[in-house]
């Protein structure tokens, strides 16, 4: 190695002290810089937080009170949901989900779109049959019943609440429910013995629960029209695409997201633009932390003619000054990582949010199948999405007040300030 490379190499952590000393002797100065950075950088971990969360909030609310976590049906019902469709048998797929490490429960279910019929009026709905006890691992609606019970066994039905307002029909009152099935038209006579009232209108509206016994008779099937697997928070997918490796080819597995369809892409979609918009926030966030380095030269004239006019040369003096402001940049930086992750995580374990949300923006909320219950995603990679804003703050330092200060006469400078 040289002994010019050498003095480099020394000569760099001696501008890192000098850098250091004069961020510590300029506190005031320095604090504004890095509360600026840290800011912006918590308001960065926090925008991304919140979009995820709510996000994998619709897509939970989906999946526990529309949908399931992870559905096995047949490629024919999951394109047309006709009960001509349904399973061929379910004990080997049951036993094929089960060997999925992350399945946690297995509910057998049967779809069927039927007429409901009482004194009064009538609606067409899709009634789903269930194994009461299975349902309660795979889906919350079982803990919705604001009236009554969850239904127990053949002969009964639970309605959503404002399904069996619509046809005016209370507790312990009895309905007939018309269905055409596979083997032609069929009619059973159930008696209301719940009604769920989750406070979310899509599902207020639309959910018919029977025992999967009486479903099979209103369908015309023996099996199921698919299964519903439990599985954690955001392993849906991972299971969907491991439990499809070991099923036949007369039955799939879709995760939440392709049970969506159509919702699931624009909520993608939405999140491309939250992305677009995270980036001109970081933006934005260097421009300011800029603007402050730039204020903080302009201030500092007179002290940067005074070290030109002794003998500090140009470069060094603007590598000072771009060293001063990626200095407090990254503790900045340090800090808003520290407190915006304890920020996410704290609204992750409390449903801060939730209340919030649902009370500004409740009707959107309920036509989501979203309840109260809103949390912030934690990940890793915000770090990388909040770093942006240093890397940014850092090339307006080099591009702007660097600049500046490589200018400066030292005569002039000194005069200006005078």
């Amino acid at each position: 190695m040289s002994g010019r490379t050498r003095r480099v190499d020394r000569g760099l952590p001696g501008m890192i002290r000098l850098a250091w000393r004069s961020l510590g002797r300029q506190r005031r100065r320095t604090a504004l810089l890095v509360v600026v950075v840290a800011y912006a950088t918590i308001s960065l971990l926090f925008f991304w937080g919140l979009t995820d969360g709510f996000l994998t909030s619709i897509y939970q609310s989906q999946a526990r009170l529309l949908g399931a976590p992870v559905l096995v049906t047949t490629p024919e019902y999951h394109a047309d949901p006709d009960p001509v469709h349904a399973l061929p048998e379910l004990d080997p797929l049951a036993a094929a989900a089960r060997s999925i490490e992350t399945v946690q429960a297995v509910a057998p279910r049967v779809d069927v779109p039927v007429l409901l019929r009482s004194p009064y009026a009538s609606t067409g709905v899709q009634l789903r049959g269930i194994e009461p006890t299975a349902e309660s691992r795979v889906s919350e609606l079982p803990g919705a019943i604001g009236e009554g019970r969850m239904v127990a066994s053949s002969g009964e039905i639970v309605l959503g609440d404002a399904l069996a307002e619509r046809i005016d029909v209370r507790v312990g009152e009895r309905i007939a429910v018309d269905a055409a099935s596979v083997a032609g038209p069929s009619a059973l006579g159930l008696r209301l013995v719940g009604r769920i009232d989750s406070g979310i209108s899509v599902v207020d509206e639309t959910t018919a629960l029977v025992h999967i016994d009486d479903a099979r008779t209103l369908a015309g099937i023996e099996t199921a029209t698919s299964l519903a697997l439990a599985v954690p928070i955001g392993r849906e997918a991972a299971a969907a695409r491991a439990l499809d490796q070991r099923l036949p080819d007369t039955a799939r597995a879709y995760g939440v997201e392709e049970q969506m369809g159509e919702l699931a892409r624009g909520l993608a979609a939405e999140r491309v633009g939250a992305g677009v918009m995270g980036l001109v926030f970081a933006l934005f966030a260097a421009v300011a932390v800029t603007s402050s380095v730039v204020v903080s030269v302009m201030e500092r004239t007179r002290e940067f003619g005074v070290m030109l006019a002794l003998g500090m040369s140009h470069r060094r003096l603007g590598a000072m000054v771009t060293l001063e402001a990626i200095l407090a940049a990254l503790v900045g930086y340090a800090v808003g990582l520290v407190v915006g992750y304890a920020l996410l995580i704290w609204m992750a374990e409390v449903n801060v949010l939730g209340p919030l949300f649902a009370g500004i923006w409740g009707d959107l909320l309920s036509g989501l199948a979203l309840g109260t219950d809103i949390r912030t995603d934690v990940r890793f990679v915000y770090v990388a999405y909040a770093g942006a804003t240093v890397v940014l703050a850092a090339l307006g330092a080099i591009l702007t007040p660097a600049r500046r200060v490589m200018g400066l006469v030292p005569a002039e400078a000194m005069r200006a300030a005078d």
